[in-house]
């Protein structure tokens, strides 16, 4: 697949990775800048409830402000689960920014993101086998993906833990074992998350924004 690039990109310009989280009530932002000697970073928290949609905007040029928006150079945002609007606001937002630079886009869950966090409480003979985080929804079931340490990655690296099923809705009484419930940590998942694009970006590896859709497993009309 050949990299579509908008006819005004410069990528000697390109100098700003970006990570967006809206999976929960807490907005997230990371930033890094690459420069020819060091890396600066920069992230952010902001609690927003229902506000996300006035003010993503604003929260996003407190670390990187819009005049230096093109040269962002690649893209990662959390895809949910999470709630039905400040997810896709998201989403939105970072689809909208990577198809305008022509840079790639990095969807992840907000479960693979937490993955790691959780995967410390596994017990010593659960540690090579696959493990779930789920979210339980009124009268609905549960919200669960599954997830597995990779025993050739570091802790701390990137791609430590492989999400081998999706986030999903199941029964109630699905049997799910080991098995830990959602412990949203935005300030660190987000931090995550741009390691994550960092990585990718070192790699060069693929990302179309076309693919990256938010992850909704239940409709918000009953």
């Amino acid at each position: 697949m050949t990299r579509q690039k908008d006819k005004n990109f410069d990528s000697h310009q390109a100098t700003f990775l970006l990570a967006l989280h809206s999976s929960s009530e807490i907005l997230g932002v990371a930033v890094l800048e690459i420069g020819q000697h060091n890396q600066t970073r920069r992230k952010a928290t902001f609690s927003m409830g229902r506000n996300l949609s006035k003010s993503l905007f604003t929260c996003v040029e407190e670390l990187l402000p819009a005049s230096r928006w093109a040269q962002i150079c690649r893209i990662a945002v959390a895809i949910g689960p999470g709630g039905f609007t400040s997810n896709r606001l998201t989403v939105v937002m970072a689809r909208t920014l990577a198809q305008q630079l022509g840079c790639y886009l990095d969807g992840i869950s907000s479960f693979a993101l937490m993955a790691p966090r959780l995967a410390v409480n596994l017990r010593p003979d659960q540690l090579l086998a696959p493990f779930w985080i789920f979210q339980p929804l009124k009268r609905r079931g549960i919200v669960a993906g599954k997830y597995q340490i990779l025993p050739d990655k570091e802790p701390q690296s990137p791609n430590s833990v492989a999400e081998l099923e999706a986030p999903q809705l199941l029964a109630f009484n699905s049997n799910l074992s080991p098995a830990f419930q959602v412990d949203d940590d935005v300030a660190i998942d987000v931090e995550r998350l741009l390691e994550i694009c960092l990585n990718a970006h070192l790699l060069n590896k693929e990302s179309p924004w076309s693919s990256v859709r938010p992850i909704y497993p239940t409709s918000p009309v009953s």
